[in-house]
């Protein structure tokens, strides 16, 4: 077992708030990052889910899967593949009652038209809303009534603040609405993080065409960042994402190890790194946070699953 420090107090995911565990006058790390909700401990060593191992379709798994609680059941949507017989990425889908044992659906994978991974998903007005990339990390956007028979909308198309199309590649789609309007937090090859705004959730307009995240400049997070999810908690916004201190991560040849973050901002723009960063080393990244009506808990999706609890 081990202790993780991540940020929670007062936080909002989707519809639910986390109840707000005060301040601190002491200390401005305190106030804007509490420790009563940044310290989480491993649930085991072992992770709760992986590829199979085998011949199957999801003989491994890859980054971003996602998890909400929803119906009274904690719902993952991942990405599997087998790259011994294609490089197609293929979506899949597994149930839990306690989100630790989880039970694959029988009918996997659940979306073989386009290839499917780093996958985002919200309920939106009993609507499920997956944000995706696709090959050649184009982010597309597919509907579904149960989570389960998905729809596809298209490829996400964002402009320039002038309105110019930006060309692809966007990927590891991050979606959060505030008071009617959407935020969409995306990266392009991992360089930096950018936010785009929308009504439809297909057409996306930057709010800046600078990027709102950048790496570095300590070593952690020097080589490569992207967004997994926003949360709102008494008033400001986290950003939870993944990093690795390697520029050449996406090269070959060189061990690469990613991490999981936190940065805070008030306005989603202008954001501050958790200066106790990594949350979580151990190339366990693509941290995802769920609220279950109790108490939160911090999902980290990749290379598998892992489960951290709060103390």
């Amino acid at each position: 077992m081990s202790n993780v420090q991540v940020n929670w107090c007062g936080l909002m995911v989707g519809l639910f708030l986390f109840t707000n565990c005060g301040t601190n006058p002491s200390g401005n790390t305190y106030q804007r990052f509490p420790p009563e909700v940044v310290t989480f401990t491993a649930y085991s060593d072992s992770s709760l889910f992986s590829g199979t191992d085998s011949s199957t379709w999801d003989k491994e798994i890859r980054e971003r899967g996602f998890i909400i609680h929803d119906e009274g059941q904690y719902k993952m949507w991942y990405t599997g593949y087998n790259s011994d017989s294609s490089a197609v990425k293929f979506l899949g889908y597994a149930v839990s009652d306690d989100g630790i044992n989880w039970e694959r659906y029988p009918k996997n994978p659940i979306y073989r038209e386009k290839w499917t991974e780093d996958v985002f998903v919200l309920k939106d007005e009993g609507l499920y809303y997956m944000f995706a990339e696709g090959e050649n990390d184009v982010a597309h956007l597919l509907t579904s009534t149960d989570g389960i028979r998905w729809e596809s909308k298209g490829s996400l198309i964002i402009q320039s603040t002038k309105g110019d199309t930006i060309p692809e590649p966007y990927g590891t789609p991050v979606v959060f609405s505030k008071e009617g309007t959407w935020h969409l937090f995306y990266e392009r090859e991992d360089s930096a993080i950018w936010v785009a705004t929308s009504v439809d959730k297909l057409h996306w307009r930057n709010i800046q065409d600078e990027p709102v995240l950048i790496p570095g400049p300590k070593e952690y997070d020097k080589g490569a960042v992207a967004a997994n999810q926003i949360v709102e908690f008494d008033g400001k916004y986290y950003m939870y994402y993944h990093a690795t201190s390697n520029p050449d991560w996406n090269k070959g040849g060189s061990p690469v190890y990613w991490n999981s973050n936190v940065a805070v901002s008030e306005d989603l723009i202008n954001w501050e790194k958790y200066p106790n960063n990594p949350l979580v080393e151990n190339n366990e990244s693509s941290p995802v946070t769920v609220w279950d009506g109790k108490k939160p808990r911090l999902y980290t999706m990749h290379k598998n699953v892992h489960l951290y609890l709060p103390n």
